[in-house]
């Protein structure tokens, strides 16, 4: 069977990158779709690990070939998911977590509509602007922008199917975990192996 799509939401600055790092170092048997992005790495950021960096002209080139399921310009940036990355994957039943934007949410269940729509909010949004701060990346002015930017992305939770707040990291883990774990023990899911195990004698 088909591996799930487990995609995981949250406005600049709510913790969504550490959250991912811990859940993809815990939970066994769990992929992850690196984005193509035009924008320059940040930090420690290397290409082919946390995205795939392309300029401008080869992310335009890869939209005309139909190369993205999903694909968005945030903050004068292009971010992409190529179907080939989750393809991949999924097809020798590996779960993928994928780190994408509400817009990019909406159109990966389009595409896969068993996908798991998970969405992280910040404590507050005082603790949210208090984090953009103090990761100290960013001009006053960009901050102000995320967080204009944030009041409008939250309001996405709502057809999102489960909500994490992050206000500790270790619960917000631990909740994410709960979700994956659910989703593999659907009837659906586990049919296959509850044939195998019982074969004829259940009316399956």
């Amino acid at each position: 069977m088909a591996g799930q799509l487990f995609i995981i939401s949250a406005a600049s600055g709510t913790g969504k990158s550490t959250l991912i790092n811990e859940l993809r170092k815990r939970v066994k048997d769990l992929g992850y779709s690196i984005s193509h992005t035009s924008r320059s790495p940040r930090g420690t950021e290397n290409d082919g690990v946390d995205y795939y960096f392309v300029d401008q002209s080869a992310f335009i080139k890869m939209t005309e070939e139909g190369a993205f399921v999903e694909w968005a310009k945030v903050y004068g940036s292009f971010y992409g998911t190529s179907f080939s990355s989750l393809d991949k994957q999924t097809s020798s039943g590996l779960d993928v977590l994928l780190d994408i934007d509400t817009q990019g949410a909406r159109n990966i269940k389009k595409h896969f509509e068993s996908s798991v729509l998970i969405y992280m909010l910040p404590p507050s949004l005082e603790v949210l602007e208090k984090r953009l701060k103090d990761r100290g990346t960013d001009e006053e002015q960009v901050i102000k922008t995320r967080m204009q930017k944030a009041l409008e992305d939250i309001k996405n939770c709502v057809w999102y199917d489960y909500v994490i707040i992050n206000d500790d990291l270790e619960k917000a883990v631990g909740e994410v975990q709960a979700v994956i774990v659910s989703e593999r023990l659907r009837t659906a899911r586990r049919l296959l192996h509850v044939k195998t195990i019982f074969g004829n004698s259940l009316a399956l």
